[in-house]
């Protein structure tokens, strides 16, 4: 590992915690987790039930990608042989991976639009059956249901990072954890002011294209960094 330019755990969790952040409000994935709660709690009267179901769709998401990071990240590590190549590779790799990231975040590279969150008729009828419970089965569908940048963000950014910090559990964890954070809010605006919830939409997506372009220049100056120390 002396060879590798290794970030700070501290400094790995808070980036997937931010990756988990702006994969929840980029455009897709905040359509489907409004749409989720919305369907959830549509039905509802009691603002304490409504709470209920944005933890346990956020629980739903966390696991979801918990799960997915014990498997990839698990299985890449397992394998004495492919574990050292990682380690010793890593580092040459994701150069290139975060400035394509970052290109696709600044729209410079442009991918085929997803077919959005919507909710299928099986999907609903599962989830009635399932009452407020439902909502932690459609946090782990929607969790896996990847949409072309949120898609770009995991496997391209967090599970890279993961890699790299050999950790299978936390941040995947944390990651799963951040994405869910903005659920909880439009939770709260739908338990007590559903009138509040398009002035926040509106502020989220707005806050959404800045942040997505200043992390796409952030991902084109590290991976141009990255490249410059291990192929300059």
């Amino acid at each position: 590992m002396s060879e590798s330019i290794l970030m700070p755990l501290a400094s790995a969790l808070a980036s997937a915690f931010w990756l988990g952040i702006l994969t929840s409000i980029s455009p897709c994935p905040l359509t489907t987790n409004i749409a989720a709660i919305s369907y959830v709690g549509r039905r509802v009267g009691r603002p304490a039930s409504v709470l209920q179901a944005g933890l346990l769709y956020t629980a739903g998401r966390t696991l979801a990608y918990l799960l997915l990071g014990v498997l990839l990240v698990g299985s890449l590590l397992s394998a004495p042989s492919l574990s050292q190549m990682l380690q010793k590779h890593m580092n040459m790799a994701l150069g290139p991976v975060l400035i394509v990231v970052g290109l696709i975040l600044l729209e410079v590279i442009r991918l085929p639009a997803g077919k959005g969150g919507g909710l299928s008729a099986a999907l609903q009828n599962k989830a009635d059956s399932l009452g407020i419970g439902g909502a932690g089965l459609l946090g782990m569908v929607f969790a896996l249901s990847f949409c072309p940048t949120s898609a770009a963000l995991f496997f391209g950014s967090l599970l890279p990072l993961a890699v790299q910090q050999q950790s299978s559990l936390l941040i995947p964890g944390i990651y799963g954890l951040a994405t869910g954070l903005p659920v909880l809010l439009f939770a709260l605006l739908l338990a007590f002011g559903t009138n509040k919830v398009a002035q926040a939409f509106n502020r989220i997506t707005a806050f959404e294209r800045w942040a997505r372009r200043i992390t796409g220049l952030l991902f084109l100056v590290v991976g141009g960094y990255y490249c410059a120390v291990y192929f300059l």
